[in-house]
């Protein structure tokens, strides 16, 4: 058995921890230590002494813990057994991270969930060495930067999900709008991180979130990009116009679906009910709006709105109106409005129908 006169280890710069190759040391042995290193004797699976960078020669005076337990005699050159562990200290800066699924954020705004990518890297330092020995490495010779990474992968994403969703939800940021805020929320990730790292022996010195991205063709990213636009809509017309509009078109989709204007709207189940509902809106929209002549604008083909069976229905060209009345759907008294006119009125009070109801049009104004 030969004896070892020195015990050192140079490490590569990605090598995080390295035990020495040989357990057969003695008194007189020589420790060395290198800058950014820390050393540990380790003995049935144990922790002992530790010692910083600097050049050691052993005894039975620095290293107490472990001849406390493997009681070396004292004095000479009295050989012992025991395992001497290097752990690397300096900082490093450029681990990398990403998610390898997605993860499911639910956008505070628009309450969309949407499945979110990204990635980005993180920087660190083994702070409480013994502590990091103890809980990560176990039986492993040694310990790598790469094994760190992959040893993390799982418990970073899994803390990621709820940690942007809560710095989204603190701010009111819009996953539409998360790229614009990615300093923040990577200072708002290294805070959140650093205690759960901590319990490793480790320190996080900064956690970049280089980039978070959605698929342009993912069905809930389209929902979103949906609720933002009928956000932007209800904001700018008010929610009472979008109801209405919403309500026209209702109407006008039922009217255009069978080939007879009356069967289209029952059908549709466009009744007294739906009527009144429209009607309520649209008064409610005059009442609020002095200013807005409802409907709003359509196309320049002239669009006439009628009250069948207590509800509106509409809108309708000239030519539906010709033949809806040949057909006895509508008659002269059925109450007709098109923009322009202040008030609902009588079809047969309209100049471009009144000759089908036998009926003189309105007598003009005197000038």
């Amino acid at each position: 058995m030969a004896l070892i006169d020195v015990v050192k280890c140079t490490m590569g710069q990605k090598q995080l921890v390295s035990k020495f190759p040989s357990e057969d040391l003695r008194l007189g042995t020589q420790l060395v230590v290198y800058p950014g290193q820390v050393a540990f004797f380790v003995k049935g699976g144990q922790v002992f002494d530790c010692f910083e960078s600097g050049t050691y020669t052993l005894s039975t005076s620095n290293i107490p813990l472990l001849n406390k337990l493997i009681n070396i005699p004292f004095g000479g050159q009295s050989p012992f057994q025991a395992e001497v562990w290097f752990i690397n200290k300096v900082v490093l800066l450029d681990s990398k991270w990403g998610t390898a699924t997605p993860l499911q954020i639910e956008d505070p705004k628009y309450e969309v969930i949407v499945p979110v990518r990204a990635y980005g890297q993180y920087g660190f330092k083994i702070n409480e060495a013994r502590l990091f020995l103890e809980s990560v490495v176990g039986n492993a010779a040694s310990f790598s930067v790469n094994t760190l990474e992959k040893y993390f992968k799982g418990r970073i994403m899994s803390q990621l999900t709820n940690i942007i969703s809560d710095k989204l939800v603190r701010d009111n940021i819009s996953v539409l709008n998360i790229n614009s805020h990615l300093d923040n929320i990577s200072l708002f990730c290294l805070d959140k991180l650093n205690p759960f790292f901590a319990k490793y022996g480790l320190t996080l010195q900064e956690f970049d979130v280089m980039a978070i991205s959605v698929k342009e063709d993912d069905p809930s990213f389209q929902k979103l990009k949906e609720a933002k636009d009928l956000a932007a809509r209800l904001k700018i017309t008010g929610k009472d116009v979008y109801q209405m509009e919403r309500s026209f078109d209702v109407l006008g989709n039922a009217a255009s679906n069978d080939s007879g204007m009356m069967g289209s709207m029952m059908g549709a189940g466009v009744g007294v009910g739906a009527g009144v509902n429209l009607g309520t809106q649209l008064g409610s929209v005059i009442n609020t709006n002095p200013q807005m002549t409802p409907p709003p604008p359509m196309p320049q083909t002239v669009m006439y709105y009628l009250i069948i069976n207590g509800a509106q229905a509409g809108p309708y060209d000239a030519n539906t109106i010709v033949s809806s009345i040949q057909n006895g759907q509508i008659n002269a008294e059925t109450l007709v409005w098109k923009q322009g006119m202040p008030n609902w009125s009588k079809l047969s009070s309209l100049p471009e129908f009144s000759s089908m109801f036998n009926c003189p049009p309105p007598i003009p104004p005197t000038l």
